[in-house]
């Protein structure tokens, strides 16, 4: 494919939007898209009936325009744009989503709600749905690296902030914007972009998700029918690169594009819960398994090694729900340890009030190395024979270079939808996304993944 020579990242991007096709696209990435799929709708499913979901359908319902549209593993339907909100939602709740790894981005979720929802009533054959579900992560993808990592660490949500770009161009692509049409809907999603770091652990953290993919959608509606906005919505003087970041690199934003594809860096989770904990829980997961019942109550210290990033993130104490467990190393550990498992039931508010997970909760301490990636983790237990037990995890299970296989995240899929209690039978949901490619319409997707009454 030709590159644009236009001089701004905005039109560059919007012009590569508007000229992608199915023939640019490597096999690889088809392949990818589907693996990601896979993931959102195993996410989804898991958090289609958690209160989170449902306080939003109760208080979302009286608003709805319509029910154009499924609600992924419940009974209910709504209009296109709450049924993209609250399905980007379901599938942040347990932070089980992928994870674009330079970003930290969750990157599927705001974009393959949106896409969903609208082709439930606009027909979308397979490969215009992968095309624009690819172009819709590349775009978020690119705009958080041209921010990070200063982004992120200032306090914004960067699945939320970055991901109204994705669901933008990724409608806008179905809807066949013009370049100047596509630049409009990104200046009308930067001035919808929102959510903060400080709302992790709460219910609020999945709610600017949610409106990620609401937002953007709406941002691509508007476009269509003629609605403008700034020329240089990301690179101008006060645009969202130079107001949401420091310095920002906008060749992240353009190089390479359509020769370099971001999804090649987005890993998938074997764990519910930050992704710094990966390779702490495989660390854990693995002295559990050579722990006896006395060797646990002989524990006087658990040492964290790890990235900073690490105890800058998983520092919490004394967490009192499920929700804040995600991001908890002092509930991660104890946990794994003592039940030798670090599912969703592990990181609920069960399992975070259990007095013998707070007791030894309190005897996690971190160490900060640099040298340590992200991806890599020590966990040493100290035990008051004398005795010390340990376990370093160079690449953590999920990672880039550990990725989850495909029938990994099969099971993963079959695993969250019986936790998830719709009565929803994967089988030939996961049947169908293997197809993706195949199908006249995309709509037969959200058919199979409702509730069974």
């Amino acid at each position: 494919m030709e590159k644009s020579t236009a001089a701004s990242c905005t039109a560059q991007l919007a012009d590569f939007i508007y000229e992608t096709q199915w023939e640019d696209m490597p096999v690889g990435m088809q392949h990818e898209l589907k693996r990601s799929l896979m993931n959102y709708f195993a996410v989804s499913l898991a958090g289609c009936n958690d209160p989170t979901t449902d306080i939003v359908v109760r208080t979302f319902s009286p608003f709805s325009a319509g029910s154009a549209a499924s609600l992924i593993g419940r009974t209910e339907r709504m209009d296109i744009l709450h049924a993209a909100a609250i399905n980007a939602l379901a599938a942040n709740v347990y932070d089980y989503d992928d994870t674009h790894i330079p970003t930290i981005i969750h990157p599927t979720a705001p974009v393959a709600a949106a896409l969903l929802a609208y082709g439930e009533s606009n027909p979308i054959p397979g490969r215009a749905f992968m095309v624009a579900l690819l172009l819709g992560i590349e775009t978020q993808c690119r705009i958080g690296l041209a921010i990070s990592p200063f982004h992120y660490s200032r306090g914004w949500h960067i699945t939320s902030t970055c991901g109204v770009f994705g669901s933008a161009m990724a409608l806008g692509k179905i809807l066949g914007l013009l370049p100047n049409q596509l630049g409009w809907a990104l200046g009308t999603a930067a001035c919808q972009a929102g959510g903060l770091v400080e709302s992790l652990g709460t219910m609020s953290k999945s709610m600017s998700v949610g409106n990620a993919a609401r937002n953007g959608m709406l941002s691509a509606l508007l476009a269509k029918e003629g609605f403008d906005g700034p020329a240089r919505p990301l690179e101008g003087d006060y645009g969202f690169t130079r107001v949401f970041g420091q310095s920002p690199d906008l060749s992240a934003i353009t190089n390479d594009l359509g020769s370099t594809w971001q999804l090649s860096n987005v890993a998938y989770k074997p764990y519910p819960c930050g992704v710094v904990l990966n390779p702490v829980l495989d660390a854990a997961l693995d002295l559990a398994g050579q722990l006896t019942p006395e060797d646990i109550c002989k524990i006087t210290a658990i040492e964290i090694t790890g990235h900073p990033l690490l105890k800058q993130r998983t520092d919490r104490p004394g967490v009192s729900s499920g929700r804040e467990s995600q991001v908890s190393a002092q509930h991660a550990v104890p946990v794994a340890l003592l039940r030798k498992s670090a599912g969703l039931t592990e990181f609920s508010d069960t399992a975070v009030n259990d007095p013998a997970v707070k007791a030894l909760g309190t005897r996690v301490r971190f160490i900060e190395d640099g040298t340590y990636s992200i991806e890599s983790a020590k966990v040493t237990l100290h035990l008051h024979d004398k005795r010390t037990m340990e376990k370093h995890i160079a690449i953590a299970k999920g990672s880039l270079a550990r990725p989850l296989t495909d029938d990994e995240l099969e099971t993963k899929l079959r695993d969250l939808c019986k936790y998830g209690a719709s009565g929803c039978d994967p089988n030939p949901l996961i049947a169908a996304l293997w197809e993706l490619e195949t199908l006249d319409d995309i709509s037969l997707l959200p058919a199979l993944a409702v509730a069974k009454t």
